[in-house]
């Protein structure tokens, strides 16, 4: 058997293929929240014509379902497949099982929940608004789930590590124990604002809530989550976008560099996003923006080891001049479908990171500070790169693991290039609106975009109605997506289940440095632990000193509590 193949056995393949199908059904029901958003905002609709309910319910399954749960479960999926492929060893397929029912147990009580409108609490679930107690429960056991499922994975490395002493750690293997690594620490925050919290307070148990803790909490977890989604797609483009090119990896220990400053920087960064709120010092926000500008240096890494990649296969190819490889690139291959979904999204990833330095600074985060400027910068990032990342890889695994052909690659191909031209069109609407004064988080259909109103704002309608043609060109993409995904699943094996077998397209590295600092997660765990106790220790000091009393709870239909 070839080094790039693997065996896998009869039960890692179902459970790989429900990982990825089942969210799949819950991630088209975000997107179309998604399209909704546009259509609230414009004024075109003022209530939601399949699921029922209003902007903020709609708002609220988008985020929870695109952001947290299709995310998590794809992290897992891959996880549960690309390690025990590289460490050629197979997963204890018991204890995957367990975390897959936890999870999906999870997911399916919280979107219930959601859809029937008891957590109107949008993505972030900021108290004062509560939500059900099953949304909090759904939540938690979606998380327990992903940690388990990673626990599954220690084992196996392990052994591995016995048996081959000396050699590196597979590249993938290193990036998904980054990726669950900065997943474990910065959700262990966000279990002590739900279980500690939240949960409590919705169940009655107790009467109030300290909102300025619960925010800091989450933004404890909600910066981190961000490379909790970043990192998968990363391993798709230091592991197999090289391959997939042409070519090889410019440089391996620039990859194993970048996943251990991501283990460092990751959490010690969640203020920035409360630059705006009391009771924290300013000095304690600043250090914060600090690491921020520094957990930014692994991707501009990555920009230039992903560059230098591609160029080396476009000159493989037979270019010519500086800029001649970008010609030699399979853009447009429909057999080498997955390279569009990676080019794409680095493409958009950009734009996305440029506006994230932004969001960064303090003084100019000001001008941005919960403004649309903050969802078109978001929408460049996890809906860019990560999506278009997550969506080719979805499709690549459920092929290889159901041992399908991929149906309609036209089709598949053709999908990220739409809906990229959509993103970058309501992204660019998002962004000059929030320049220019339009709110984030907000009905504008019902205001600022109603002549009627009183609050009516003409000037911003060109930008409004660039959302809606945006998100109309992204929600066709999706649709070209989910239709050659569901008649791959459909269609015809290509022969008998047990035996096909799963192949990768791994990169070799040009540059194969020993890199022998890299080698050992330890020390850069040791690190982040340091950071977050001198960043967070006085943050939280500050918010408990501050805040006194606290918050009953509000639905988001009245502004009288709920008791």
């Amino acid at each position: 058997m070839s080094d790039y193949t693997f065996r896998f056995s009869k039960s890692e393949k179902r459970l790989v293929a429900v990982l990825i199908i089942i969210p799949m059904v819950l991630l088209f029901i975000g997107v179309y929240g998604g399209l909704m958003q546009t259509l609230f905002r414009a004024g075109i609709i003022q209530s939601d014509p399949f699921v029922g309910g209003d902007y903020y319910k709609g708002l609220t399954f988008h985020g929870v379902l695109n952001a947290i749960v299709f995310t998590t479960f794809f992290a897992v999926a891959f996880g549960n497949a690309i390690i025990p492929y590289s460490l050629k060893k197979n997963l204890n397929a018991t204890i995957a099982w367990i975390a897959g029912i936890l999870m999906l147990v999870g997911s399916v009580v919280a979107a219930i929940v959601i859809l029937i409108g008891e957590a109107t609490v949008l993505y972030t679930f900021y108290p004062p608004l509560k939500a059900h107690p099953l949304f909090y429960i759904g939540l938690t056991l979606l998380v327990v789930g992903s940690w388990v499922a990673s626990a599954n994975w220690v084992p196996m490395y392990l052994q591995w590590r016995k048996e081959n002493e000396g050699k590196k750690t597979p590249l993938a293997v290193v990036g998904m124990f980054t990726t669950f690594i900065v997943w474990f620490i910065a959700t262990l925050a966000v279990a002590v604002e739900i279980l500690f919290m939240l949960l409590p307070w919705s169940l009655g148990w107790i009467d109030e809530i300290n909102v300025m803790l619960a925010r800091t909490l989450f933004w404890f977890f909600g910066h981190p989550l961000v490379y909790f989604w970043l990192l998968p797609a990363y391993v798709m483009y230091y592991v197999f976008m090289p391959k997939l090119a042409g070519g090889k990896l410019y440089s391996d220990m620039a990859g194993r560099l970048v996943f251990m400053m991501f283990i460092v920087f990751s959490v010690p960064v969640g203020t920035h996003h409360q630059y705006m709120d009391p009771a924290i010092s300013s000095q304690w926000k600043l250090l914060h923006g600090i690491f921020t500008f520094a957990v930014a240096l692994p991707s501009l890494i990555t920009a230039f080891t992903i560059a230098a990649s591609l160029e080396y296969a476009g000159k493989l190819k037979g270019s010519k001049g500086l800029f001649g490889w970008m010609g030699k690139l399979p853009y447009f291959k429909k057999e080498n479908w997955f390279f569009a979904y990676l080019i794409t999204g680095l493409i958009i990833f950009i734009f996305g990171g440029i506006g994230g330095i932004i969001n960064a600074s303090y003084q100019m985060n000001t001008v941005v500070h919960n403004t649309a400027w903050v969802p078109g910068h978001f929408h460049l990032t996890v809906a860019g790169p990560v999506m278009l990342a997550f969506l080719g890889g979805s499709l690549y695994l459920v092929a290889q693991f159901l041992n399908k052909e991929v149906r309609l690659k036209a089709w598949a191909m053709l999908s990220p290039y739409v809906y990229t031209i959509g993103l970058l069109i309501m992204s660019y609407g998002l962004k000059i609106g929030g320049l220019m004064g339009m709110p984030r988080r907000t009905n504008t259909g019902a205001s600022y975009a109603n002549p009627d109103s009183v609050l009516y704002q003409a000037d911003w309608i060109p930008y409004i109605d660039l959302t809606v043609i945006g998100g109309s060109i992204m929600f066709v993409g999706i649709v070209m997506y989910i239709i050659s995904f569901f008649t791959t699943v459909f269609s015809k094996s290509k022969g008998a289940e047990e035996d096909a077998i799963v192949t990768f397209p791994i990169s070799e590295p040009l540059h194969d440095e020993p890199a022998t600092w890299l080698r050992n997660f330890k020390p850069y765990i040791i690190i982040a632990i340091i950071l977050i106790v001198l960043s967070y220790t006085p943050v939280i000091y500050d918010v408990l000193q501050a805040t006194y009393g606290g918050s009953l709870p509000f639905s988001p239909d009245s502004p009288v509590p709920l008791r």
